[in-house]
């Protein structure tokens, strides 16, 4: 089926399998940023943003996405970068392979919640799993991204 995408503020002329799920289409364009963990919406490693919202790719049709704006990690780089940055300074950045879900996560949840608690925040990312470090460290590097401190 022919599909029009918005992905990262461009267009992309795509032809897809009705049963296509959108991260296996934004893999096969390059976005290699979306990794698959479980293909059942348990582990968060396929979070891109649709019309600004986090959404689990791996379980989105691609042909439901049309004629919205899709962001992948490549679409924030800055902002992801200046997270993955305080991920790395509080000792929580490990493998890397859980990140892009993750941090696409987190600065949604930054766009969408303001002055988050503790709870709110383990909340919004109870779907984002890592398996290579403690969450304490995350959740001091988040703590520390949302207060807009650099490092």
């Amino acid at each position: 089926m022919k599909l029009e995408l918005l992905i990262n503020q461009k267009i992309y002329a795509l032809d897809v399998a009705p049963d296509e799920m959108l991260a296996d289409t934004l893999r096969s364009k390059g976005f290699l940023s979306i990794r698959k963990g479980c293909d059942t919406s348990c582990c968060g490693l396929c979070t891109v943003w649709i019309d600004g919202k986090p959404v689990l790719s791996c379980t989105m049709l691609s042909f439901r996405v049309a004629g919205k704006a899709i962001t992948t990690i490549e679409g924030i780089q800055p902002e992801a970068e200046k997270f993955a940055r305080i991920l790395a300074a509080e000792g929580s950045e490990q493998c890397g392979f859980c990140s892009p879900g993750f941090i696409m996560t987190v600065i949604a949840m930054k766009n969408e919640l303001k002055n988050p608690t503790e709870q709110d925040i383990q909340h919004y990312l109870a779907g984002n799993l890592c398996r290579c470090t403690g969450y304490m460290g995350q959740m001091r590097a988040i703590k520390t991204y949302l207060r807009g401190e650099v490092q």
